[in-house]
């Protein structure tokens, strides 16, 4: 049996494509590399960070961002033996803030998580005329993108920062008043969108 020719060759090559398109597939002259498949479900970290395992403290959530939502992360924030519960309030709120604008570790990153709390910001206790559950943050509140005040709220709100009832009275560096905020399941989904709710508090 004799070889095709050069000619027979050439007029069976469109016959080949038009076979190819009819099913479905689309032929291409350059091999395509679309990249290693994701090595990491998005927003979901497989094991626990290994600074988190051996970092001695109290044991506290903090807030990040991944998509468009915020999830929680665990962490430790130091906290001396012996603390009066009014500094002890202020330590951990400290604690959780400095954990804030830490840059994520590389597998929350790798995870997809970001954090929108900037700065070397510093919380104190209350001004005088503030309720005794309230914290002063060397920023206003008001300053803050929506994304880190919401980050902020939540993390206070769901810590021993605040008095358990799911909200955190926030104050600034001025004499305004503070305002109580408060984490809802919206802020928690739409921090970008939805800000915290808050009221004014009043002078007792």
């Amino acid at each position: 049996m004799t070889a095709p020719t050069k000619s027979a060759r050439l007029l069976s090559l469109p016959l080949l494509a038009a076979l190819l398109t009819g099913c479905g597939i689309r032929a291409t002259e350059v091999p395509t590399d679309f990249g290693p498949a994701p090595s990491r479900v998005r927003c979901s970290l497989t094991e626990p960070d290994v600074t988190t395992q051996t970092s001695r403290g109290v044991p506290v959530r903090v807030f990040l961002l991944c998509g468009s939502s915020l999830v929680a992360v665990d962490r430790t924030v130091p906290v001396p033996d012996g603390t009066a519960d009014s500094q002890r309030r202020v330590l951990v709120a400290q604690g959780l803030l400095d954990e804030l604008t830490e840059s994520p570790s590389a597998p929350e990153k790798e995870a997809g998580y970001t954090t929108d709390v900037r700065g070397a910001m510093t919380v104190h206790g209350p001004a005088p005329k503030d309720p005794d559950d309230a914290l002063r943050l060397s920023t206003s509140p008001g300053d803050l993108t929506s994304y880190a005040l919401a980050q902020l709220v939540c993390t206070f709100s769901d810590s021993a920062a605040a008095e358990g009832d799911g909200s955190v009275v926030l104050g600034g560096p001025d004499t305004d008043p503070p305002r109580r905020y408060e984490c809802t399941d919206e802020v928690r989904s739409r921090p970008g969108t939805t800000e915290p709710p808050s009221t004014e508090v009043t002078e007792e």
